[in-house]
């Protein structure tokens, strides 16, 4: 497999000087899949080409007789009367006929080399005298099925792509997972598995932001590890045109329906309608922002509620992490009560740390991780170790997911404490500086499998990751005064500001002229000082424009008056505060313990009470570190001062 990998990507060797290092796979890529779909056809092509017959170049003869005609199990053909081998008889002709060749491709795999943008390569192949020589050398590389089986075909494919995103420094974490991660996601689902060995099973295995395919093709490989006679379907969508023809690409090399990996949006336009799946593993794009696409998903969640896949909330605008999740759970299978063959979805996405605590109570975020606990979807969180990642170096985390969890973890959330696992790098790749080890993948699915209380893994409650948040407020109390700032923050205020100019005019001539300093604390002594100072001053105010005026000049005061409303003290929203209150606590309890100690007059207003959940990961896994001893730390101090003293000494000297 490897020799295979290698002499297929020595095609380096001729594109090099003309071509830069990350340019290489643009060309090596798709000429591989050239040469194994020419090699998968070749026992057919006859046939297919006799089916042609009377059939121009133009004129589509019935796909139904081309596909059987095509046989071998694989939904494509080619109708071309070249071949690879033919191709190179004629020279002269080679960019003209190597076209028209792939043209001559059925829609479903022609749509591939469209997405390579292969047209271009050939031109530009052609242009630098390079063409022949680059189809001389795949020619050679025998791929035929009966000497490389699809398996293979599948690990030489994805070596490829491997070279191809090492290569491409600057943008591997935009076409490659780590595969140690994708590794631990998949053991994670599988190894746990024990449906797998059942004789004939067939799984299937989705990815809603397939990439390149890595984790459709790692989990195909466990499955088969487990059960070399399980069949196993693997199924994805990817928005990137490149990465899109990479993933359909190893499909189709690797034996797969062609039509099982589809290009599109999933949050907007999602494939696979009404299909649920027995796996499910993700890697979406962290922190993307969905702004442009948001009339379409606000629609679904308004519209659709959880009939369709964003009824529990949606997340801010500039993070839609919490988007990829809900709709992974969707694509899970639901379990069958009374049917034992039946076997329920599992999932497994990375996230980063933001939807494990983003977002208060009541908000999209917290709503969507309530919803998550509260149907006890949730299975485990693995916190993985920073700089694992080709673009970013922040902390991640695996959400593993099951439709129906066994019995002995109902109810319950295992949290495993991973980010201190790894090897470092000799070399690192962009962001990537760190690495999961095969120890250190079975020593996490052995504690996830486990299910035990360790220095790495805990067990929580679904419900201990619930709170409510209260609103503590605390009366009203005012002095007044009639001072010139006063006066002139109330005329500036919302409630004076419809009062006739002249009127206002007025008070703020008369405020100026009528400095007063004292401070009442009551309103009643303060109204009838104020009604006297404004009949001297001939102003005339309403009722309704005296009591408005006398409630801007108030200012709270701790020592000042109550100001009730219907016999009720008023709240002072300046003073107003929120508790977050752990689930399986009363509130009032709490508000007696916590609160009114401090601040006897305070209440809760139960009407603004909100449901939340978050996911402190870090903190149920934090260490405290005691600083150390003081003498310890000077006595380091004067030996470095020490030594820093004889070095001037000797300078000096």
């Amino acid at each position: 497999m490897l020799n295979h990998a290698t002499f297929i990507w020595n095609a380096a060797d001729i594109l090099r000087g003309t071509y830069k290092q990350h340019q290489y796979g643009d060309v090596i890529l798709p000429f591989t899949v050239l040469a194994r779909l020419d090699a998968v056809l070749a026992p057919t092509k006859k046939a297919v080409l006799a089916a042609s017959e009377g059939y121009g170049p133009d004129d589509e003869p019935p796909q139904a007789m081309l596909r059987a005609k095509a046989a071998h199990s694989y939904s494509f053909w080619n109708r071309s009367q070249h071949d690879l081998k033919s191709l190179q008889g004629d020279p002269d002709n080679l960019e003209k006929n190597l076209r028209d060749y792939v043209r001559a491709f059925s829609p479903n795999v022609r749509d591939i080399f469209e997405r390579y943008k292969f047209d271009d390569a050939i031109i530009d192949l052609g242009a630098n005298d390079l063409l022949l020589q680059v189809l001389q050398h795949f020619a050679k590389a025998n791929l035929h099925p009966d000497v490389v089986s699809n398996e293979q075909m599948g690990h030489i494919f994805e070596e490829l792509i491997r070279k191809f995103a090492e290569a491409s420094n600057e943008t591997a974490g935009e076409h490659f997972t780590p595969r140690e991660v994708i590794e631990l996601m998949v053991s994670l689902l599988v190894d746990s598995d024990e449906s797998l060995m059942t004789p004939g099973i067939v799984r299937e295995v989705y990815d809603p932001t397939a990439g390149t395919g890595g984790m459709l093709s790692v989990a195909a490989d466990r499955i088969h590890a487990h059960n070399a006679k399980a069949q196993v379907n693997l199924l994805g969508q990817e928005i990137n045109p490149a990465s899109y023809a990479i993933c359909k690409a190893d499909m189709v090399v690797k034996g797969q329906p062609i039509e099982n990996i589809v290009l599109g949006n999933t949050l907007t336009d999602p494939a696979f309608e009404g299909r649920t799946f027995h796996y499910g593993l993700s890697n979406p794009p962290f922190g993307v922002d969905w702004k442009q696409f948001r009339t379409q998903i606000d629609t679904e969640h308004t519209v659709a509620g959880f009939a369709g896949r964003f009824g529990p909330g949606l997340p801010r605008v500039s993070d839609g992490s919490l988007l990829f999740l809900m709709h992974l759970v969707s694509k899970l299978r639901e379990p069958k009560p009374g049917d034992a063959n039946a076997v329920a979805g599992r999932g497994a996405i990375v996230l980063n740390g933001s939807p494990l605590f983003t977002g208060g109570a009541g908000s999209g975020e917290s709503n969507i991780r309530k919803w998550i606990l509260e149907s006890d979807y949730l299975e485990a969180i693995v916190g993985l170790p920073t700089d694992m990642f080709y673009n970013t170096g922040i902390a991640t985390y695996v959400w593993v997911l099951n439709k129906d969890k066994p019995a002995h973890r109902r109810g319950l959330v295992q949290l495993i404490d991973a980010t201190g696992m790894y090897d470092k790098m000799r070399k690192s790749i962009g962001s990537k500086r760190r690495m999961l080890s095969p120890e250190h993948i079975t020593e996490i699915t052995r504690l996830f499998t486990g299910f035990e209380e360790s220095k790495h893994s805990k067990i929580f409650r679904t419900t201990d990751f619930f709170y409510r948040t209260i609103t503590v407020e605390r009366p009203l109390r005012l002095n007044y005064a009639l001072t010139p700032e006063r006066v002139e923050k109330a005329l500036a205020s919302r409630a004076l500001a419809k009062w006739d100019a002249s009127l206002r005019d007025s008070l703020h001539r008369w405020s100026s002229s009528s400095r007063s300093e004292r401070t009442e604390t009551t309103r009643a002594a303060f109204t009838s000082a104020l009604t006297e100072l404004l009949t001297v001053a001939d102003i005339t105010l309403t009722a309704t424009q005296l009591k408005t005026l006398i409630s801007e000049l108030g200012e709270p005061d701790d020592e000042g008056e109550l100001v009730t409303v219907a016999g009720k003290p008023v709240s002072d929203a300046s003073r107003r505060d929120t508790e977050n209150v752990p689930w399986d606590e009363d509130i009032h309890e709490y508000l007696e313990r916590e609160v009114k100690p401090f601040v006897p007059d305070a209440w809760i207003d139960e009407s603004k009470t909100k449901e939340g959940a978050e996911i402190p990961f870090t903190r149920h896994f934090y260490e405290y570190v005691p600083p150390r001893p003081l003498e310890e730390i000077d006595r380091d101090l004067d030996e470095v001062l020490g030594r820093i003293r004889a070095r001037l000494e000797a300078v000096k000297a």
